[in-house]
């Protein structure tokens, strides 16, 4: 960008804000237009301490039966820092989570911020190079992650220069250390005994530690994300983020923090931005519980919404086809789901449409709305849609309405030249707000081109209405999303080129009735190998993780521009539909 013309421009942004802030006369009353302070500060460690002390005996924390009370919850996560603390963590040091959703990840979570460490979490889904790929650039040096992923953990760290210290932990070890009841859900590889369960009871009987100093600007996380150039790299988050994040999504629920605690249902990845949001950083900035899900199973959730007395869920819009088709059974046609106070809908492969949500509310009286937009450089949560739904307005617009951005944050809509449009125009979203990445990880070029002046270049395309609300119309051009999860493209093609069979290779989206969109490699030959389809596919399983695998098409080679690029759009509506 000309710095010449930067204030101006930014400053050009700003009038566009204030401009659709004027538009918004159906902002809810019960929504301020200010975020409310975190009760106790912005650590993370603070407020779990407070509200071990304000309520102690409140679930914070529930698996399949497990509970775990807030002053537990506090002393867990103390010894957790302090096992980590006798393991040479300290302030700065970047600690991978490879684990799926369990009570040791919110534990993990913690103790990292406890010590001032940076939480670096790890997609339990991946394979060896992609865990190498992020234990290397993040310059992590010690790991939390599951026994089951041994192989892949100790594959990756082999190829490291230097050592990684690892935390083995089984999910299922809580029901072990003190002895609990069975668990209401059966787990793949069944529970541990007191021999095998691993690390988790040395853990647990560490000498707790005291939190260090909560400062918002210190480095809290690291959530990588993929891009247009290659392998996913990390968004730096600080402390400060995270708690911005939680109160100001607080607001757009029209709440404070312990105003009305939520018993949240965290089934979403708490790998993932979005599970981090909804199952972490709200629950604990709110002093409510997250009553934790290993994954999505739908009769299982119902069974934890009334066990529980759940009273929020964010999940996929299919999820909630699932709920209602269960409702409909006789099995579960007269559960009480009175707790339930508020339904987000994620719109992925299925939208949310005037049809679902009078579905939903037919059966549990509880209007269904949409989530909210963000991306993991602004740490989601960025729009709020609470009160936005007179006569199904938001959903007889073209989809995705995101309705207004929470408060402290400004959304414009942007020309290719930067400038800002008029309401009623698409062009590309550019969010400021104070939870916006300081930039990626080592990355000072990526961070030049996304980042101007504290605003992101989101690469998303949206449009504002006369109301001054978001609706957002089409995902980057670059990012392929499979059930949710984002691909993308340039990150499969650098993996596909670790396999020496292949010459050329380009990865394309296909739309998908299923799973919304899935990723085509278009592959050309080295010489003189026999590798087909099958093959390819097998290696792939081996070296990425399963949403990533794409479906294979064999090329003689690739059509191309006259500067020299792969016409994606050609291999994809002519060599794709020919070998369909």
């Amino acid at each position: 960008m000309d710095t010449r013309t930067g204030d101006t421009r930014t400053a050009s942004w700003q009038e566009s804000a204030q401009a659709l802030a004027a538009l918004r006369e159906r902002w809810p009353d019960e929504v301020p237009h200010t975020v409310p302070d975190p009760i106790a500060g912005p650590g993370l460690a603070q407020n779990v301490i407070h509200w071990a002390n304000d309520r102690p005996d409140t679930t914070a924390l529930s698996f399949y039966g497990w509970t775990s009370t807030w002053s537990q919850l506090r002393d867990d996560a103390a010894a957790t820092a302090g096992w980590l603390a006798q393991r040479g963590v300290t302030e700065g040091t970047r600690v991978g989570v490879f684990m799926g959703n369990c009570p040791q990840f919110v534990h993990s979570f913690l103790a990292i911020a406890w010590l001032g460490a940076v939480f670096v979490p790890i997609n339990p889904m991946y394979r060896a190079e992609e865990l190498r790929h992020q234990l290397d650039d993040s310059g992590a040096t010690h790991l939390v992650a599951h026994p089951h992923s041994r192989s892949i953990v100790d594959a990756a760290v082999s190829q490291l220069a230097g050592p990684v210290d690892i935390t083995w932990t089984d999910p299922g070890a809580v029901f072990t250390f003190p002895l609990a009841p069975a668990p209401d859900a059966d787990f793949p590889n069944g529970l541990p005994s007191r021999d095998s369960a691993d690390d988790w009871e040395q853990v647990l009987s560490s000498k707790p530690v005291e939190p260090v100093p909560a400062d918002p600007d210190r480095l809290a996380s690291l959530n990588y994300t993929g891009g247009t150039t290659g392998l996913p790299k990390g968004c730096e988050h600080t402390l400060g983020h995270l708690s911005y994040t939680a109160v100001s999504a607080m607001a757009g629920m029209a709440t404070s923090p312990g105003a009305q605690p939520t018993v949240t249902l965290g089934f979403l990845p708490m790998f993932w931005v979005a599970g981090e949001n909804f199952g972490l950083l709200l629950p604990i900035y709110n002093g409510g519980e997250v009553v934790i899900m290993t994954r999505w199973h739908a009769p299982t959730a119902l069974r934890s919404i009334v066990d529980r007395g759940v009273t929020w869920v964010v999940a996929p819009a299919d999820s909630y086809v699932e709920l209602i088709d269960l409702l409909d059974t006789s099995e579960f046609s007269d559960v009480d789901l009175t707790s339930l106070k508020t339904c987000q809908a994620v719109s992925f492969g299925r939208k949310l449409d005037v049809e679902l949500r009078a579905d939903w509310k037919s059966r549990t009286g509880i209007l269904l709305r949409e989530a909210s937009y963000g991306m993991t450089e602004t740490h989601t949560s960025d729009t709020f849609t609470l009160g936005l739904q007179d006569e199904d307005r938001d959903l007889r617009a073209e989809p995705v309405y995101c309705g207004f951005p929470v408060p402290g944050t400004d959304i414009v809509v942007v020309d290719h030249d930067l400038e800002p449009l008029p309401v009623g125009e698409a062009g590309e979203i550019l969010v400021r707000s104070p939870s916006v990445t300081t930039g990626y990880w080592k990355n000072p070029r990526a961070t030049q081109e996304s980042l101007i002046e504290g605003w992101l270049r989101t690469g998303d395309t949206g449009r504002f209405d006369d109301q001054g609300a978001l609706t957002y119309l089409a995902r980057t051009k670059e990012m392929i999303k499979v059930k949710g999860m984002s691909v993308f493209p340039a990150e499969v093609e650098s993996l596909l080129r670790g396999n020496p069979a292949i010459q050329t290779v380009a990865v394309a989206p296909r739309e998908d009735a299923e799973r919304g969109q899935v990723p085509v490699a278009f592959v050309v030959l080295a010489d003189g190998t026999d590798a087909d389809e099958r093959s390819l596919s097998a290696w792939a399983k081996d070296n990425m993780a399963v949403y990533k695998v794409p479906q294979f098409v064999l090329v003689d080679d690739m059509p191309m521009t006259a500067t020299g690029k792969i016409r994606k759009t050609v291999l994809i509506d002519e060599l794709l539909e020919a070998n369909s």
